[in-house]
């Protein structure tokens, strides 16, 4: 070959295929000016016989001993992760015990883009900005709480001011709006996924949900985490992984601040970071007045989950009031008026409830049976937790006026519109599908605060949160009524106190003294086969035996990525690194 004269270079290609995390070379068609610009390209390759797709993740030039035995890429279909985004994707996989290809299918454009147009940046710095979220962002990043009923635009005009900035919402629907607004201030925008493209060519502001963490931004200069606390930032699927977690990964790896903000920052967020927060008496105005109705002093049976506050706002007809209630169904747990006995499973001893259909059912076996005590005779009973259907008919019979039920299956996204009073009642999921009220109602706050999980009291405060946002202010008149029987939580006092200081250092106590993240590192492992990945485990961690699996408990992440990365991984078991629930 002349001097000067170019030569098709070798690529190494990852398939997007299970199985090994294990990159091929292949020789490219043709030759190139730059290999390296074939970085993160989207491919076509030959592999055991089959076509697969794949990304170009290296190039290891044209000098190759056997390059003549090598396959040739059979074609280029599109732009796919930057080179920075290859590498996260190598640290994501590590620390989530994933594949690489599992995240580079995240940071791909949803549809083929074979190139890119001319950059849209304005420069463009909207006001008002946060000063607060200014001084976090030129101190390298941390940790800004704001209250439920404050406005988050100033902390992103705060990152706008340093350059282009990636946002990341965890709702669908939030990012949406908001890229809305911020595009009608100026800025140029590129909303996730579905313009994928323009955030690869240059723009003022990428935005979008938990996958927009992955987006391609030249020349970055700030992250912003919005509602850092969001269970919605995790995926529930293996790999587990977390946006908040990636993001502050992106950020160390190219040097640029990552803002974190939330009405109640976690555990995780605020640990070795600046906080910054408002002054107490600006920061209980961005909370609803809170009732806290103590629920101890009446019999457990002989009560009705409707307290004498929650009937008086449902009584009044100017108002919007949401209930709260995570319980699908009719009943879930009864107590026979009779005899007193909870109602248990003879089968399996959970306990029992209404089925949809009559008689009580199990929701552990489906084992069913006629609604008679066992141990009386009795066919009269109490519900402990009745169900949202259930609580339904005791509403409407209190409020007089028509009360509109909303579980996790509902098929709407939004169902209440400003201007007209109504009732509803549902699972959380409530509190995403309607879009206004006065009231926000928690019948049952104890069964989240008592969940068996060591998450449960930020999950708690976090659902309350939410429901504060949706209730507004107290300056606006928003209600926000918490019907419990542990009044002294530190959950519901920092409800109560509008600080949640109170019940941020309650859970780090609680974390550290256990070794819980994010002061040790652990995993769930279930499936076929997971005792041989149990049994390969490095004594440097430790697995105990749970009811579906096995927990696997280490000294920090990096110690435990590294045994799952050494451990044998059968294909039928699953590792969910650090889930949420």
């Amino acid at each position: 070959m002349g001097s000067g004269a170019l030569s098709a270079p070798v690529v190494r290609v990852l398939p997007d295929r299970s199985g090994p995390d294990k990159s091929f070379d292949y020789l490219w068609p043709h030759p190139i000016d730059d290999p390296a610009e074939l970085i993160g390209a989207r491919v076509r390759v030959d592999l055991h016989g089959r076509r697969v797709g794949g990304w170009v993740v290296e190039t290891v030039g044209s000098d190759l001993p056997a390059i003549d035995s090598l396959k040739t890429v059979a074609t280029m279909s599109g732009l796919g992760p930057t080179v920075d985004l290859i590498g996260l994707a190598g640290w994501a996989a590590n620390r989530w015990a994933g594949r690489r290809s599992q995240f580079l299918s995240t940071a791909s454009p949803p549809r083929a883009v074979r190139a890119v147009g001319a950059p849209r940046r304005t420069g463009s710095a909207p006001q008002p900005n946060s000063p607060a979220a200014a001084r976090l962002l030129d101190a390298g990043g941390g940790v800004l709480r704001l209250p439920p009923g404050a406005d988050q635009f100033p902390a992103i005009a705060s990152a706008l001011a340093l350059g282009p900035s990636l946002v990341i919402v965890p709702g669908i629907d939030d990012a949406a709006i908001l890229a809305a607004r911020i595009r009608r201030a100026g800025v140029s925008v590129a909303h996730l996924p579905e313009q994928w493209a323009e955030a690869r060519s240059g723009v003022d502001l990428t935005i979008g949900s938990r996958t927009a963490v992955w987006a391609p931004v030249p020349d970055l200069a700030a992250i912003v985490v919005l509602d850092e606390h969001d269970e919605r930032l995790q995926a529930e699927r293996s790999p587990c992984w977390h946006a908040r977690e990636v993001a502050l990964e992106r950020g160390r790896r190219l040097g640029v601040p990552v803002l974190l903000v939330s009405p109640v920052p976690t555990v995780e967020a605020v640990e070795g970071r600046p906080l910054e927060h408002p002054p107490a008496d600006r920061e209980r105005r961005g909370w609803p007045r809170v009732v806290i109705d103590d629920r101890g002093d009446v019999e457990p049976w002989r009560r009705s989950l409707l307290g004498s506050e929650l009937i008086a706002e449902l009584r009044d007809a100017t108002r919007t009031v949401v209930c709260v209630m995570n319980v699908t169904g009719r009943a879930r747990r009864l107590a026979c008026r009779g005899c007193s006995v909870v109602l248990r499973c003879e089968v399996c001893e959970a306990a029992l409830g209404i089925g949809d259909e009559g008689g009580l059912a199990c929701p552990s076996c489906g084992h069913t049976r006629p609604e008679v005590c066992a141990v009386c005779g009795s066919s009269a009973f109490a519900n402990l937790r009745p169900g949202v259907r259930r609580i339904r008919e005791e509403l409407e019979a209190a409020a007089g006026r028509e009360v509109i039920a909303v579980e996790g299956d509902d098929p709407h996204r939004s169902i209440h519109a400003p201007g007209s009073a109504a009732v509803f009642v549902g699972t959380e999921a409530v509190l995403h599908r309607v879009t206004s009220a006065d009231t926000v109602a928690f019948l049952d706050i104890d069964a989240e605060l008592l969940a068996p999980r060591f998450r449960a009291g930020a999950q708690a405060l976090a659902l309350i949160a939410r429901g504060a946002r949706l209730a507004g202010g107290s300056a606006t008149g928003g209600l926000l009524i918490l019907q419990t029987n542990s009044p002294d939580h530190p959950v519901v006092r920092a409800v109560a106190d509008a600080d949640p200081t109170i019940a941020l250092e309650a859970d780090r106590t609680i974390r550290q003294q256990l070794a819980l993240p994010p002061f040790g590192a652990l995993a769930r492992a279930s499936g076929s086969g997971v005792e041989r990945l149990i049994s390969s485990l490095p004594p440097t961690v430790a697995a105990s035996p749970t009811q579906d699996g096995y927990v696997i408990r280490a000294a920090d992440d990096d110690e435990l990525a590294a045994a799952l990365a050494a451990a044998e991984r059968p294909s039928g078991v699953r590792v969910l690194v650090d889930p949420q629930r």
